[in-house]
């Protein structure tokens, strides 16, 4: 596949020899990375980036560390065009249950989320905006009990981008989800990347191919062996597990996963997979 023009800009979010380590145990180690800014000609460009790693090899928690809910043990998490240490609210963060205030209508939520950043009358600005680009306007006064799960999906990722400064992230959002909605997160995910140039999607997930299909960027969490064949404790991303698949030609294009040159690569990294 031919690889579409692209250039890079400044740093959005960098990580710098993280390390998490439990109650004497290591879970992950010196994870390196850096999600530049991406910009295409022509065009409004957010981008969507990918760690993939398989089930219980510390996604979760890596993703808590680039939201700055919790510290590592060692290293630094920065974030945004100054590069500043990531503090709680910085980076949106959306969990699988799409957390809502059960007791506020689906606007009060909203409002709840643009009134951390913004003056009252702006925020309502801002929630009606999103509102309507989500397709959520109708719903406004309802309750989230009354939502279903697609429209709780969108609210959630609508919240966290109102109280958040472009960088959103969204931990394991495929799971339990049938094709349907898949298909439906992903026109919101690429919905997402358009609003903002500096826009920034990153999915934490298991879900090779669905993450693969949307990334540009794409970190492989795993483990590595030691001279004589032993894992080394703790995940990190190796320089091998490191996927640039806008150079690679597989970003941007619409319908990626029914090409060859895409099943060749997911059949690629499932070895590398199988192998750590």
């Amino acid at each position: 596949m031919t690889a579409l023009p692209f250039n890079y800009k400044e740093p959005i979010l960098t990580l710098s020899n993280i390390s998490m380590s439990f109650h004497g145990e290591t879970i992950l180690r010196d994870i390196n990375a850096q999600i530049l800014d991406v910009t295409r000609p022509n065009m409004s460009q957010g981008q969507v980036v990918g760690f993939y790693g398989r089930s219980g090899i510390g996604k979760s928690v890596l993703c808590r560390i680039m939201a700055g809910l919790i510290r590592p043990s060692g290293g630094t998490v920065e974030v945004g065009q100054a590069q500043q240490a990531v503090e709680p609210g910085m980076v949106g963060f959306v969990q699988q249950r799409y957390p809502l205030f059960d007791h506020r209508t689906l606007l009060d939520n909203l409002l709840v989320a643009a009134q951390r950043k913004h003056a009252p009358e702006a925020a309502r600005q801002h929630v009606d905006m999103y509102l309507e680009r989500f397709g959520l306007a109708p719903h406004a006064r309802k309750y989230p009990a009354l939502l279903s799960g697609g429209q709780r999906q969108r609210a959630a990722i609508a919240q966290q981008l109102l109280c958040s400064d472009h960088l959103i992230l969204l931990d394991e959002p495929f799971s339990g989800l049938d094709v349907a909605m898949i298909d439906e997160l992903k026109r919101i995910i690429v919905e997402v990347t358009t609003m903002d140039e500096l826009n920034t999607v990153v999915i934490v997930s298991h879900d090779l191919v669905t993450t693969t299909a949307l990334a540009d960027r794409l970190w492989l969490l795993g483990r590595e062996r030691d001279a004589s064949g032993q894992f080394l404790p703790g995940a990190t991303i190796s320089p091998r597990h490191q996927y640039n698949l806008a150079q690679l030609g597989l970003a941007w294009h619409p319908d990626v996963e029914a090409e060859p040159e895409f099943a060749q690569f997911v059949a690629e990294i499932k070895e590398e997979i199988r192998g750590s």
